[in-house]
C-alpha cells in the first residue's frame, strides 16, 4: 500500500521533475546539446517513454518552462506593484526579485537572459513582449509621469536600466564575478537608477 501511494506521488510530480531537470540541463548545456535521454536521466526516469507520457518533445518542454517562468514573474510583479506605491520603489523591488532568482535559482536567469530562446521557441513572444515585462514598462511610464524618471522613450529607459541589471545578473550567474550574487545588487541598482533618474 505504501509503495502504491509512493508511486502515485511520483506520477503526480513527474511533469515538474521533467521541467526542473530540463531547466538545469538547458542552463548547463544549452537546448541543442540536451537530449530527451539526458532529461529523462536527470529527472530520474528510466526511459524517454516516461518523458513522452507528459510532453510531446523537447520543444514542448521548453515552451512549458518558459510559460511557467513568465507566469510566476508576472504574479510576482503584480504583488510588487500592489505593495509599493512609488514607481522607484517598484523598480527597486523588481531588481530585488531578479537578484533573488539569480541567487536561489540561477538556471532561470540563464534560461531567460543567456540562452537564445528564439532559436528553439520561434513561435513564443520575445521576453520584452511578455506580461511581466509589459508591466515593467508600465512602471517606467508611471515613473516618467511622476517625474521620478527622465522624460524619454520608455523603451530607451528600459534599455538603459535593465542593460545594467541584466548584464550584472548574467555575469554573476556565469561565474564571471568573484563575489556572491547578492553583493552586486546594491551597486547595480545605484548605477541603473542613476542612468534613468530625473535629477
Amino acid at each position: 500500500m505504501e509503495q502504491e501511494i509512493e508511486n502515485n506521488n511520483k506520477k503526480l510530480d513527474t511533469p515538474d521533475e521533467i521541467l526542473l531537470a530540463a531547466l538545469r540541463l538547458f542552463a548547463q548545456k544549452g537546448f541543442f546539446n540536451t537530449s530527451l535521454t539526458d532529461i529523462a536521466k536527470e529527472a530520474g526516469i528510466k526511459t524517454t517513454s516516461g518523458v513522452y507520457q507528459h510532453f510531446k518533445n523537447k520543444q514542448t518542454i521548453a515552451a512549458a518552462l518558459y510559460a511557467n517562468i513568465i507566469d510566476s514573474l508576472s504574479i510576482s510583479i503584480d504583488d510588487i506593484r500592489r505593495c509599493n506605491k512609488k514607481p522607484s520603489e517598484q523598480l527597486r523591488e523588481v531588481v530585488g526579485l531578479l537578484f533573488r532568482l539569480a541567487q536561489d535559482a540561477p538556471d532561470i536567469i540563464e534560461f531567460l537572459f543567456v540562452i537564445k530562446l528564439s532559436e528553439f521557441l520561434p513561435d513564443e513572444k520575445p521576453l520584452i513582449e511578455t506580461a511581466p515585462f509589459i508591466k515593467i514598462i508600465k512602471i517606467i511610464q508611471a515613473g516618467i509621469k511622476a517625474e521620478e524618471i527622465k522624460n524619454i522613450d520608455p523603451m530607451v529607459v528600459y534599455t538603459l536600466f535593465f542593460g545594467i541589471i541584466n548584464h550584472t545578473l548574467v555575469m554573476a550567474v556565469s561565474g564571471n564575478l568573484t563575489k556572491s550574487v547578492d553583493s552586486y545588487q546594491s551597486p547595480a541598482w545605484l548605477a541603473a537608477w542613476h542612468a534613468i533618474h530625473k535629477k
